[in-house]
């Protein structure tokens, strides 16, 4: 693969720095998610506290863009608020697969959703927003499907981690793409919706004598690192995707799931030989899936030029 062209400013390291920055924090989420289970945390109080630490963070980053006039905006047109209360609930659905996933010992499971996903988006705008689909796309998309299918023979079921992580991320994609808001804007309003229940859910939870977050100082201080870990990374995925070609992007998002797999693994989580097989077929996808973006970059470099 060529090295990319020079960004505007010679921001092309900062950028890719950046970008492995994102999927690194992404990649560590599970190792996060494990050591508050061991504190004590269960899975719902995960999600909450997730939910809750978000919001202010997410202001923050509004108030620094100076995007506070557009968000009071969104929050006055209900027709846009319907679409990110939807797009709330279904991010809301991944965060609760992966958080439960992940402290069942689910790691393989869903990091095999986060290789799907991309493949899935392509599959998406081929169908609903015609997005013109090649060969090496088709190809990558069948191998994805044999991994998949593969892995329901290895786990004796059809594996409802995998395609719940997919599925709700890629509606979470469909609906982000009808709503025209700033990434930041979004956010925000998103975590807003699921901050109501969250603190609901914290109150309880304190009520009735449990939760990690009340514990203490230092659960507490562990529990709110769950909205920065939420949210840094969709800034730095933002800064860096106006900065990267679309081939290093898609070689890059393979990293998380990449590090999931592995935690997966360092956890104790089996890897039959079946399993492996499944496995080999979906990095071969996400193998042709890349050579597919490398390949229409090079195509387009000439256009851009």
């Amino acid at each position: 693969m060529s090295p990319p062209a020079e960004a505007p400013g010679g921001e092309t390291r900062q950028a890719l720095a950046a970008g492995i920055g994102c999927y690194l924090l992404w990649g560590l989420m599970p190792a996060l998610f494990i050591l508050m289970a061991r504190q004590g945390a269960t899975p719902w109080e995960i999600l909450g506290q997730r939910a809750l630490w978000s919001a202010p963070w997410a202001l923050g980053l509004v108030l620094l863009a100076g995007q506070g006039g557009q968000a009071l905006a969104v929050l006055r047109r209900p027709g846009v608020l319907a679409w990110l209360a939807l797009s709330a609930l279904l991010i809301g659905v991944n965060w609760a697969t992966y958080v439960w996933a992940v402290n069942q010992g689910k790691n393989l499971e869903a990091s095999l959703g986060y290789y799907v996903n991309p493949l899935l988006n392509m599959a998406i705008g081929g169908l609903f927003f015609r997005e013109r689909i090649n060969r090496t796309a088709i190809i990558a998309m069948g191998l994805a499907v044999v991994g998949v299918v593969i892995q329901a023979f290895a786990l004796g079921r059809v594996p409802l981690v995998s395609l719940a992580l997919a599925a709700s991320f890629t509606g979470y994609g469909v609906i982000r793409k009808r709503v025209h808001v700033t990434a930041q804007v979004g956010l925000l309003v998103e975590c807003l919706l699921m901050t109501a229940p969250g603190i609901a859910y914290a109150v309880w939870l304190h009520g009735h004598g449990g939760g990690l977050s009340g514990s203490g100082l230092p659960g507490a201080l562990l529990m709110a690192t769950a909205g920065p870990i939420t949210v840094f990374p969709l800034v730095l995925f933002a800064w860096a995707a106006r900065r990267l070609p679309f081939s290093i992007l898609g070689f890059l998002q393979f990293l998380g799931p990449t590090m999931g797999f592995i935690t997966g693994l360092v956890t104790g989580e089996v890897l039959t030989p079946l399993r492996a097989v499944s496995f080999g077929f979906i990095w071969l996808a996400a193998g042709v899936f890349m050579f597919g973006l490398w390949r229409a970059s090079r195509q387009l470099q000439p256009i851009a030029a």
